[in-house]
Order: C-alpha cells, then structure tokens, then sequence
C-alpha cells in the first residue's frame, strides 16, 4: 500500500500569510504619521476612502505612477533598503506637482518571492518619508509574496500617487513666451534614472564603493549613488501660492535634453547655459570612468538640476530668492527664445 502524501499548506508553497499580517501591523505606525483629515479609511481595508477638500471649486484630479528601475539592483547588492522608499514616492509626486497639483495620497506595490518583513518594513517606511516630505498621505497598498517569480533577497516596487489641482489654477506650459527665465534646483544625485548606465559603469571600473567620495567628507561613492530622490513638492507649491509659475519639468529619463520640451509649445526653445552650475562630482565621476559624452550625459541624467521651473524674467529674482529660503539651491540656468530654423526645443551652450 503506498504512502499517502503528506499534506499540503499555502507556508510549504512558500507563502507565509502570517509574515504579512506581521508587515502590516509594523508599517501602521508609519502610515498614521502620514494621515491627511480627508482619509477616511486607510490601510487595513480592501479600499482607501480619501474625501476631496470643500476648499477646490473645481478640482481635477491629477495621477502618476512610476518605479524606481534598476537602483533597486544596487540596493539589493548593498543590502541599502532604507530610502529606496523615498525614491518611490518622489518619482510620482515630483511629476504630478509640475502640473500644479497638491499630493493627496500614495500606494505601493511590493512584490517579492519570500517576504522579509525587516527588509520590507525598511522600504515601506522609506514610502512613508517620502509621503511626510511631499504632504501626501499613503493609505493603502500591496504586498505580492510570489514564490519562483523573483530570485532571493530581490523585489520590485512601483507606487501611484494622486494629487488635486483648480481647474483654472493647472500649470500646461501655455503661458511659457519668449524672454521668460529657466531656473534649475538642484538634484540630490542621480535620483531614480540612469542606472543601468551607472551599474555598467561601476563594472567596468571596479571602483570600490566604500571609499569617502567627493568632498573631503565621510560620504562614499555608494552613498553619492543610492542617494534618495530630491522631494520638491512643498517649496513649489509655496512658489506657486506666491507668484506666477508657467512651467515646470521634472528631470527624469530622458534627462534635461528630452524633459523640458514636455513642456514648450511648437516655437519655443529653451536655451540652457551649461556654465551656470558646476557638474556635481558624482556626475563628473560618471562621465571621466564611463567615457560619457556631453550629449549622452544631458539625455540619460539629470546633471544636479533635478526640476526645472519656467517664470517671467520680472519675477526670477523674487523666486530665486524664495525658493532659496525654503531650502533650494536654485540657479537662473537659461532662457526661453523662439525657435530657429532646425533647432531643438532644447539647446545647451
């Protein structure tokens, strides 16, 4: 008589339920400290109930969503999980905002093959930094645990997040006219965008990525690359509240070369003056180790400016100087000029 089989549970799949009722009962915490008055019901439900504020007359919804790409590669190989959670939030949110939009709330989706629930709990409260910083509240979310699908110690991200805006109050760019100033804030980095290039990079060179970096200071290389994404949503809505911005264009893939015309109607170029900034040393290491041309540098990254905001020449100086007591460094990097024969809609000189 053969031997019966022995029996079968979802934990012997590799699944663990328990080990997720543990992650969500250790990220509550870090969602409350992100809740807004409009949450209504948040995580723990099947659903997140966000009422829209009596404040908006006319409120058009505003939605992103994004990943991080290949950094999370790098966080794997460093064990580096503590602010991959930023960089999520940050890619939507930067993106929504230019379009005038005040974040409401924010949900991620983690996948991964065995959860870990210290390693997930690290990425989740990243998620909710990033919501702190940008005003925005995470009320939901996913957690995938998938057996097979990813290999061990890997996971995937990707988050949406939406934000609100006056009908009569969203910024398109239409505005934008000849003469107008271009001003650059600053990066924290490389943000969420070129790291394929940067992971081949680091392989070609074999740098050691613990070394102090930069400076002079403690910060090493590793550091300088897994650096988490500059959040720019409260200093711009502050900017937006106190004068007139006609565009914004949030450096992401494609760099300042393919990002700021997003934003310029046919006839408009903008003309960047590449000496306006000093090329920050992670960008400057970048280009000498990988041998990256002027122009493949401005496509794949951002180059330290990491959002780029279009006002009239009037008011520059008052924006700078505001943006600059919020605590940006912002730099007047070029001007808007019509279009010439044959020329791009953007020129850096």
């Amino acid at each position: 008589m053969s031997e019966s089989p022995s029996q079968l549970t979802y934990r012997s799949a590799g699944v663990d339920i328990d080990a997720g009722d543990e992650l969500v009962e250790r990220i509550k915490p870090a969602a409350r400290r992100t809740m807004r008055p409009e949450v209504l019901a948040g995580i723990g439900g099947f659903g997140a109930l966000f009422e829209i504020s009596r404040k908006y007359s006319q409120p058009v919804l505003v939605a992103g969503t994004d990943g991080v790409g290949t950094k999370l590669k790098l966080a794997f190989e460093w064990n580096r999980h503590e602010t991959i959670g930023q960089d999520l939030v940050a890619m939507s949110v930067n993106d929504i905002l230019v379009q005038g939009a005040e974040p409401l709330f924010f949900l991620d989706y983690f996948a991964c093959g065995k959860l870990h629930v210290d390693t997930a709990a690290q990425v989740v409260e990243g998620i909710a930094k990033g919501c702190e910083l940008s005003g925005c509240a995470l009320i939901g979310g996913e957690t995938a645990e998938m057996p097979g699908m990813y290999p061990a110690g890997e996971y995937d991200l990707a988050g949406f997040a939406v934000g609100v805006v006056e009908k009569d109050a969203i910024i398109d760019g239409s505005r934008i006219a000849p003469g107008d100033v271009v001003l650059g804030l600053a990066s924290s980095g490389a943000h969420s965008n070129g790291y394929s290039l940067i992971r081949r990079i680091l392989e070609r060179g074999n740098a050691d990525v613990g070394k102090p970096f930069g400076d002079g200071g403690t910060q090493t290389l590793a550091d300088a690359i897994i650096a988490p994404t500059r959040i720019y949503v409260k200093p711009l809505l502050a900017l937006m509240q106190a004068l007139p911005v006609k565009g914004m264009a949030h450096i992401t893939g494609g760099g300042l070369t393919d990002n700021i015309p997003r934003i310029l109607r046919d006839g408009l170029t903008a003309v960047i003056d590449r000496q306006a900034w000093t090329l920050p040393p992670l960008f400057q290491w970048l280009q000498r180790e990988g041998n990256v041309a002027d122009a493949e540098m401005h496509r794949v990254f951002n180059c330290g400016i990491g959002m780029v905001v279009v006002v009239a020449e009037e008011h520059a100086g008052r924006a700078m100087e505001f943006l600059a007591a919020a605590g940006e460094r912002v730099m007047a990097i070029g001007r808007i000029e019509a279009t010439q024969p044959g020329q791009a809609q953007t020129v850096i000189v």
